[in-house]
C-alpha cells in the first residue's frame, strides 16, 4: 500500500503565507485564463470590448452576445468543473491513501456517464438524469473499492486494475446502449459523455454545479482533520478516534454526488483529479486545510486553459476538452505509476 504522502501524519503543511501566495498566483492565472477564454476563439474580441461587456458598458451587438451568452457560461462551467474534479481527486487520494486515485481512473466518471446515458435513452427529465448519474457513480465507487481491497488494505495495483476493469465494463455497456438505440440524438449524447465537453454550457447549467461545489468545499474543509488522520493509516486513525469505515463511506457518497453533478454538465473529463491534487500537494504539503482550496483553484485554472486550447488549437474546429486532458494526463499517469512502483520497491 502506498500512502499519498508518507506513512505518518502530514508533518509539514505549507505555512499560511506560502499557501496564500500559491492561492494568489493560481487566482491570477485563473483570471487571466478566463479573460483569454472570453476574448479568443473563432471570433477574436478585443480585451477592451470584453471588459465593457462584462461591466455592462457595451452596446448590444454581436461581440456582447458572444461574450455574455456563449463564452462566459463556458468559462464559468470550466472553472466549476475543474475545481470540482480536482477537489474530488484530492479527497479520493486521501480516502484510499493512493496518489493514483481520481474520479476518472477509478471509474466514478464512467459510472456517472453510464447512468446519465441510460437516463437520456429512457427519456427522463434533467433531475432524473442527475439521479441516474449519481447512482452510476456510487455503484462504480463501491465496486472498485470492494475489488481493490486485500484484507484491510487497498493496494496500488489492485486499485488501478479494478478501475480499468470497471471502465471496460461500463464502456461495453455504453456501446451496447449505442447499438440498441435507434435515435441519432442518443448518439450525440453518448459521444458527449464519453469524450467530455463544455460546448453546451449555458448560464442556467452552471448554477447547480456551482452550488454543489461550494457546499462540498465547505463541508470537506470542515472534515480536513479526519482526512489528515487517514494518512497515518487505518490503525493509527482508529487509535486517534476516527471511525474510518463510517467516514470513508460518507466521503465516498459525497465524492460520488459531486462527480455525478459535474458529469451531467461536462461529460467524463479525465485526469484533472489526478494531476492537479498531486501538483497542489507538492506546492503546499499534505494537510487538507491548505490542500483542498489550492487544488480547487488549480483545477479551475487548468480546465479553463485546457478548454481555451480545445477551442483555439485547431480553430475553427473544436477538440473535445476531454481529449486534451487525456493527452496531458496519460504521460503524467505513467510517470506517477513509475514513481509509485519505485516507492513500493523502496518500502519493500
Amino acid at each position: 500500500m502506498t500512502p499519498v504522502r508518507s506513512s505518518t501524519a502530514p508533518r509539514s503543511s505549507a505555512a499560511p503565507a506560502r499557501c496564500a501566495l500559491v492561492c494568489g498566483v493560481l487566482a491570477a492565472v485563473l483570471v487571466a485564463g478566463a479573460l483569454a477564454g472570453l476574448a479568443l476563439g473563432a471570433a477574436r474580441i478585443p480585451l477592451a470590448d470584453v471588459l465593457a461587456a462584462l461591466t455592462g458598458r457595451a452596446q448590444p451587438g454581436p461581440f456582447t452576445t458572444i461574450v455574455l451568452d456563449v463564452r462566459l457560461p463556458r468559462v464559468l462551467l470550466a472553472a466549476v468543473v475543474g475545481a470540482g474534479l480536482a477537489l474530488v481527486g484530492a479527497v479520493l487520494q486521501a480516502l484510499v491513501r493512493n496518489p493514483l486515485a481520481d474520479p476518472y481512473l477509478l471509474g466514478i466518471s464512467s459510472g456517472a456517464s453510464m447512468g446519465a446515458v441510460l437516463s437520456v435513452v429512457l427519456g427522463v427529465g434533467a433531475v432524473s438524469m442527475q439521479a441516474g448519474a449519481f447512482a452510476g457513480a456510487l455503484l462504480a465507487t463501491v465496486t472498485v473499492y470492494a475489488m481493490a481491497r486485500s484484507g484491510a488494505a487497498v493496494t496500488t495495483g489492485r486499485l488501478v486494475l479494478a478501475g480499468v476493469a470497471v471502465q471496460y465494463v461500463l464502456s461495453a455497456l455504453t456501446s451496447l446502449v449505442l447499438v440498441t438505440s435507434a435515435e441519432k440524438e442518443h448518439l450525440r449524447a453518448i459521444l458527449f459523455w464519453t469524450l467530455g465537453g463544455l460546448g453546451q454550457a449555458r448560464l442556467h447549467t452552471v448554477l447547480l454545479p456551482a452550488l454543489v461545489l461550494a457546499a462540498g468545499l465547505v463541508l470537506l474543509l470542515a472534515l480536513a482533520r479526519p482526512l489528515d488522520l487517514l494518512l497515518v493509516g487505518e490503525e493509527g486513525a482508529t487509535v486517534l478516534g476516527l471511525d474510518t469505515g463510517r467516514f470513508r463511506a460518507a466521503s465516498f457518497v459525497l465524492a460520488s454526488l459531486v462527480t455525478a453533478v459535474l458529469v451531467t454538465v461536462s461529460g467524463a473529463i479525465g485526469f484533472v483529479g489526478l494531476m492537479v491534487p498531486h501538483a497542489a500537494r507538492m506546492a503546499v504539503g499534505a494537510g487538507h486545510r491548505a490542500l483542498l482550496p489550492v487544488a480547487a483553484l488549480g483545477g479551475a485554472a487548468f480546465l479553463v486553459l485546457a478548454d481555451l486550447a480545445a477551442r483555439t488549437v485547431a480553430a475553427p474546429e473544436e477538440i473535445p476538452v476531454g481529449v486534451l486532458t487525456a493527452l496531458t494526463g496519460g504521460p503524467f499517469f505513467l510517470w506517477l505509476l513509475r514513481r509509485t512502483r519505485h516507492a513500493e520497491g523502496a518500502m519493500g
